[in-house]
């Protein structure tokens, strides 16, 4: 079968607040304000297409002139639109964030969409969905009701199911979805709730140990976890690989998406058939280059992936 992944996932609207001199919490802070294509399932499967992948997002958005500006654009990336219907009340969120004069996010909140539709959609049409995809894409945190439906029809059908986190309250409650998934990439924080509750002050040596003994004893297949500036670690537990790839200098000006660029850069890697620790320098790049945009995605990423080096060896190997 040719390689397209269903991108199941939330559409969100992003209302961004950029400091321009340091950022005061308990003060005012002049700046500039923008609106921009969001959510976490938006966000890969726009980087997927732009990284040359045929891809179809599983979604909702709201009947409105915003939802259809959100659907042009996909359209234009070359997502498949099939399976987003719009909902009749709230089918996007919305997500409130807050940066300093470094781009670095220092604050947010967001509203999650009615997953109604979705629930419904995906219980209707899972079967089909999963039957027409190569790999699929889940960000677990939607509900307890569609996660475990995606993963256990594409676990009939032997399709690869790789993870992203929402906000963990579905995935502490269970456990052993995580299991299932032929990868699973969180941050650091949320590895905090997942690993070990002091993760994040752990020498790195001590990170990988942490890592390792996390996905064996637990039964994962492989788990990703992004460190923020300070690269990445990963473990496979079938092939034994255990390692740390460090981030490559960008030069920051929007660090939201960046976890969504990574996730969505290795997940293109593993699809292409490369070792986890190959796909996660594609994910390394993409996240770089979306730090340097000002956007949630990078709209060049098809020219840079072209133009590196590193990352057109890795492609024809």
């Amino acid at each position: 079968m040719t390689n397209f992944v269903s991108v199941v996932g939330t559409v969100f609207v992003d209302c961004k607040g950029f400091a321009n001199e340091q950022y005061i919490a308990l003060g005012r802070n002049l700046g500039s304000i923008q609106f921009v294509h969001g959510g976490v399932g938006r966000n890969v499967v726009e980087n997927l297409a732009n990284l040359g992948l045929s891809a179809a997002l599983v979604s909702t958005v709201d009947d409105s002139a915003l939802g259809e500006e959100i659907k042009k654009r996909l359209t234009q990336a070359g997502v498949s639109l099939e399976y987003l219907p719009a909902a009749p009340a709230q089918g996007m969120g919305m997500w409130l964030a807050l940066l300093n004069e470094h781009g670095e996010l220092v604050g947010s909140i967001s509203q999650m969409p009615n997953l109604t539709t979705m629930q419904h959609m995906v219980m209707q049409r899972g079967e089909e969905i999963v039957n027409a995809s190569s790999h699929l894409v889940l960000e677990i945190d939607l509900n307890e009701q569609i996660s475990r439906h995606m993963i256990e029809v594409a676990s009939r059908y032997n399709k690869p199911v790789y993870g992203i986190p929402g906000n963990l309250e579905v995935i502490l409650q269970n456990l052993d979805l995580l299991t299932k998934l032929d990868c699973f990439i969180c941050n650091n924080i949320e590895a905090e709730k997942l690993v070990r509750s002091d993760f994040s002050d752990l020498a790195l040596e001590e990170k990988l140990a942490s890592l390792q003994t996390y996905v064996e004893e637990q039964g994962l297949r492989s788990m990703v976890i992004t460190l923020g500036a300070d690269g990445s670690i990963y473990y496979d537990r079938r092939t034994k690989e255990l390692g740390y790839q460090p981030v490559f200098p960008v030069d920051v000006v929007d660090t939201s998406g960046a976890g969504d660029a990574f996730f969505s850069g290795t997940v293109m890697g593993l699809v292409r058939g490369l070792k986890l620790a190959e796909a996660v320098i594609y994910g390394t790049k993409v996240a770089g280059w979306t730090i340097e945009s000002k956007e949630n995605n990078c709209q060049e990423l098809e020219a840079k992936m072209q133009q590196d080096d590193v990352f057109q060896r890795l492609l024809v190997k």
